[in-house]
């Protein structure tokens, strides 16, 4: 209640504006073991004497240090209208707009290229009400695909049912859902797991903690996956749905401490999934597989909106400069915002326009 009890693990927490709860608190530390009370209270002197103010200003210092890390070679940029708005996002000094000769360049003079797309907030936007992909950008995936120098594939967070049904009817498009857990390959119409995990039996426990907040909650809802949890927050109330994203998050981490999963927040999201999954390692796999059956891509373009992404782009700068891939690396992210990547463009619209330029060249 006043602040420090996060901090005291030990600590009997109670409601200051329930009676009843304050009662019951008192009345379990009057009863409590007199060996119960000695643990919990040397518990809290060995943190509080160990965590002194210096110790909290010397953190602080250090973490400042930190994160301003070399911002003297970003780029700030101000966002905001005023006062209560106003923030500052400092941008790495080479992040710049993706110039579209530049890349059709490449594309052009390139034999053997790699592309790699997100869909949510990539090739639609991320407020699409109707998820299913317009003919426009099937159009264009289909061009992509037809062309036997590409090896193009989805990687998104989807369910593989829903990539399976939408772009079932596009040939030779490789399909990665739920973040790379599965994977279909170019050309086959069998669904594999990157990890031999079936047992998801942590699945009840997350559950039944989401379904307590989503009643809670209005404008939530749980999605369940054959992999992960996602508790999608984006109807409802901005400042109140965040406030509960974050509680959602701590809890779940602490009741899921001991299983092998992590809890991350997304584009309005929170979402439970097994360790080690992740875009990035469904990158590594598919440019290994590229570099073992055939000669290396001299050409990768990857395209993401949102953090999820970033894990691709991450991978990506390895590829960069690998000396046994000597691909010419387009890393793009959707907005102007911190990125991994080195390039950006500015929105869904634009991404399948400079796609559609890359199938119209001869």
């Amino acid at each position: 209640f006043v602040g420090c009890s996060p901090s005291l693990s030990g600590a009997i927490r109670v409601n200051p504006w329930s009676i009843d709860s304050v009662a019951d608190g008192i009345y379990s530390a009057l009863t409590m073991p007199l060996e119960d009370q000695q643990f919990r209270h040397d518990k809290h002197w060995r943190y509080v004497s160990q965590h002194t103010v210096a110790f909290w200003a010397q953190s602080y210092t250090t973490e400042l240090e930190r994160i301003t890390q070399g911002h003297h070679t970003m780029k700030c940029y101000k966002l905001g209208l005023g006062l209560n708005t106003f923030r500052m996002v400092a941008l790495d000094k080479n992040f710049r707009k993706l110039d579209p000769s530049q890349l059709l360049g490449a594309y052009n003079k390139s034999s053997r290229r790699v592309l790699l797309l997100d869909y949510d907030g990539t090739l639609i936007p991320p407020n699409c009400l109707k998820p299913n992909p317009p003919s426009k950008v099937l159009a264009v995936l289909n061009a992509l695909c037809s062309d036997k120098k590409n090896l193009v594939y989805m990687i998104s967070g989807r369910a593989k049912k829903d990539l399976a049904e939408w772009f079932g009817s596009v040939d030779n498009l490789g399909l990665a859902a739920e973040h790379g857990f599965f994977f279909k390959k170019i050309g086959s119409d069998k669904w594999e797991a990157a990890h031999g995990t079936d047992d998801f039996s942590w699945k009840q426990l997350a559950s039944e903690t989401i379904k307590h907040y989503t009643e809670s909650t209005d404008g939530t809802t749980l999605e369940e996956k054959q992999s992960a949890l996602v508790w999608h927050y984006r109807d409802a109330d901005p400042d109140f749905g965040n406030w509960q994203a974050k509680e959602l998050m701590d809890h779940l981490e602490e009741i899921l401490s001991s299983e092998p999963v992590e809890v991350v927040s997304g584009h309005f999201i929170v979402e439970i999934k097994p360790q080690g999954v992740s875009k990035g390692q469904m990158v590594e796999r598919v440019l290994t597989e590229a570099t073992t059956k055939g000669s290396p891509p001299d050409l990768v373009l990857c395209i993401g909106d949102d953090r999820s992404d970033e894990d691709m782009f991450t991978a990506l700068e390895q590829v960069a400069f690998s000396p046994h891939m000597p691909a010419e690396v387009f890393a793009c992210t959707v907005g102007q915002k911190p990125s991994k990547a080195q390039f950006y463009v500015d929105d869904t619209v634009d991404v399948v326009a400079m796609l559609e330029k890359l199938v119209s060249l001869p």
